[in-house]
C-alpha cells in the first residue's frame, strides 16, 4: 500500500500531457501525425472555422509547439528594415552580410482557448553576428518542451531554458559558425530523459550536445565532420533501444543517449540535408533530397544496427535498410508516412505516394493546381493530410491509394513554418499571424 500511495504522490507531482500534446518539430513523435479530432478542420479560410488569429511581430518560421492549454513561439523583430524573408526555390547564397540593426530574439506564450498572450520574453538584444538564407528567419528553429520546462533555441545564438510561466531558467551560449553559403543554422532542438539534444552543422567545427535539461550544464559532445545539414534530429524509441538519429551528407549516424556511435552509413545523401529523420512501422526513415542532385534517396532503417552500415554494393544489400528508394526525396519538407502509406511533397508543387512497408510507387508525381512552392512538412489526421504552400494556401488530400484533393483553403499571406494540431485547434503560422482553426462554424 505504501508503494502505491508513494505512485500515487509521483503522478501528481509529474507534468500531465494530453494525448494531443504538440511538443516539438513535428509533434511529440517528431513524425507530423495529429491525433484524430472530430472538431479538426478541413476547411477554413481567413474568416471561416477561426477561433482566434494573433498578430506577430517581426519574423520567425519556428512552428508552435503546445503543452496543455499554452502555445510557444518565438519570432525576431529588428529595429530597422532589412531584406524580408522571400518565397520560392532558391539555389544561390545567402543573405552575404548579418541583418542590419538592433534585433529582439523574442519568445511568446498564448492561451490556447483564446488566443491571449500569456507572457513574452526577450531572449537577446542585439546585432545578428551571421547572416541567413533569403527564404529563413533568425528564429528558424522550434522550441521543444517536456511539460516541465520550455526549450528555446535560436541556432547561431544560444539555448535558453524557460519555465512554462516565463521565468528564464538558465541559458548558454553558442558561438557563432561560418554555415554552408551562409545559409545560417535551422535544425531545432529534441528533449528526452532530462536531455536536451542539439546538433549544430557548419563550415568551421559541427557537432552533437546532450545539455542538461534542468541546470543547462553540457553533458556531453561530439564533433560531427558534416557542413551540410540542417534536419532535426530524432529520439527513435525501438523495439532494441532508445538511440539518437542524424542525418548528414557524409554519413547518417545513431547516437546512444550518452553520446557513444552506435552505427553509420554512407547514404550518398543529396548536396543539402534537410528533411528530418521520423519514426513508423518500427523504422526509421531518412530521406534527403536537394533539387540539382539526381540521387535523393530515401531510407528505411531497421533497428538494431551496429558499427558501419555501408553495403559494399546495393543499399538493399545491407541487413539494416529494409528499402531504399533513389529519387524520392524532396528539398525542404520532410515527409510524411499515414497509415500504410509514404507521401513525398516536394518544393516545386507535386505529391507523391509509395508503401512505407516496401518502397514501392503507389502514385508518382501529382501536380498541385493551382501552382506554389513548399517548404512547410505536412501534417495528417482524420484521415487527409495537409500541405501548406509558400502563399499560404493548403491542399487537403485524402489519405488512400490514389490522389484527390478534397480542399483548397488559403491564408493569403507568406507561410513557411509547419503547422501544428492539437485537440480540435489547428495552428497555421503565417508571415504575421497565429491561426488557430476549428470546427466553430460548420
Amino acid at each position: 500500500m505504501t508503494r502505491l500511495l508513494f505512485l500515487a504522490w509521483l503522478l501528481l507531482l509529474s507534468p500531465l500531457a494530453n494525448a494531443d500534446d504538440w511538443s516539438r518539430f513535428r509533434g511529440a513523435k517528431g513524425d507530423g501525425v495529429a491525433a484524430d479530432n472530430p472538431g479538426l478542420p478541413l476547411r477554413w479560410s481567413k474568416e471561416e472555422n477561426v477561433e482566434w488569429i494573433a498578430d506577430v511581430n517581426g519574423y520567425g518560421w519556428a512552428a508552435p509547439v503546445v503543452w496543455q492549454e499554452k502555445v510557444f513561439l518565438t519570432t525576431v523583430v529588428s529595429d530597422e528594415e532589412n531584406t524580408k524573408p522571400s518565397k520560392g526555390l532558391y539555389l544561390g547564397r545567402g543573405v552575404r552580410e548579418p541583418a542590419a540593426g538592433v534585433h529582439h530574439w523574442m519568445v511568446h506564450c498564448f492561451d490556447l482557448g483564446t488566443g491571449k498572450e500569456l507572457w513574452k520574453h526577450e531572449s537577446h538584444t542585439g546585432r545578428p553576428a551571421v547572416p541567413r538564407h533569403p527564404k529563413s528567419t533568425y528564429a528558424a528553429e522550434t522550441p521543444a518542451t517536456d511539460g516541465k520546462r520550455l526549450y528555446v533555441l535560436f541556432g547561431d545564438l544560444g539555448l535558453y531554458c524557460y519555465s512554462l510561466d516565463g521565468d528564464l531558467l538558465w541559458s548558454q551560449m553558442i558561438e557563432p559558425k561560418r554555415t554552408f553559403l551562409d545559409y545560417g543554422a535551422a535544425s531545432s532542438p529534441v528533449v528526452h530523459d532530462g536531455q536536451v539534444f542539439v546538433v549544430y552543422d557548419n563550415l568551421e567545427q559541427s557537432w552533437i550536445r546532450s545539455y542538461d535539461a534542468e541546470t543547462g550544464k553540457i553533458r556531453w559532445e561530439q564533433p560531427r565532420d558534416e557542413t551540410h545539414s540542417w534536419a532535426t534530429p530524432l529520439v527513435w524509441k525501438n523495439e532494441q533501444r532508445t538511440e539518437v538519429i542524424v542525418p548528414g551528407k557524409s554519413r547518417n549516424r545513431s547516437y546512444s543517449l550518452t553520446g557513444e556511435l552506435l552505427w553509420e552509413f554512407d547514404g550518398r545523401m543529396s548536396n543539402l540535408v534537410i528533411p528530418s529523420p521520423f519514426a513508423a512501422h518500427g523504422m526509421c526513415y531518412i530521406a534527403s533530397g536537394y533539387v540539382g542532385d539526381a540521387h535523393r534517396p530515401t531510407f528505411a532503417i531497421r533497428p538494431g544496427a551496429k558499427g558501419d552500415i555501408t553495403p559494399t554494393g546495393d543499399f538493399a544489400d545491407s541487413p539494416y535498410i529494409d528499402w531504399y528508394q533513389p529519387t524520392a526525396s524532396s528539398y525542404n519538407p520532410s515527409q510524411i508516412v499515414y497509415s500504410d502509406y509514404l507521401y513525398t511533397v516536394y518544393d516545386q508543387g507535386f505529391l507523391t505516394c509509395h508503401n512505407a512497408l516496401t518502397g514501392e510507387e503507389v502514385y508518382g508525381k501529382q501536380r498541385f493546381s493551382p501552382a506554389g512552392s513548399f517548404t512547410a512538412s505536412p501534417l495528417a489526421y482524420n484521415g487527409h493530410l495537409l500541405f501548406v504552400n509558400e502563399d499560404g494556401l493548403t491542399y487537403v488530400v485524402k489519405a488512400g491509394p490514389e490522389f484527390e484533393v478534397v480542399e483548397k483553403n488559403s491564408l493569403e499571406e507568406l507561410c513557411i513554418a509547419t503547422p501544428a494540431a492539437v485537440d480540435d485547434k489547428l495552428l497555421i503560422r503565417t508571415a504575421s499571424k497565429l491561426y488557430c482553426l476549428s470546427k466553430t462554424d460548420e
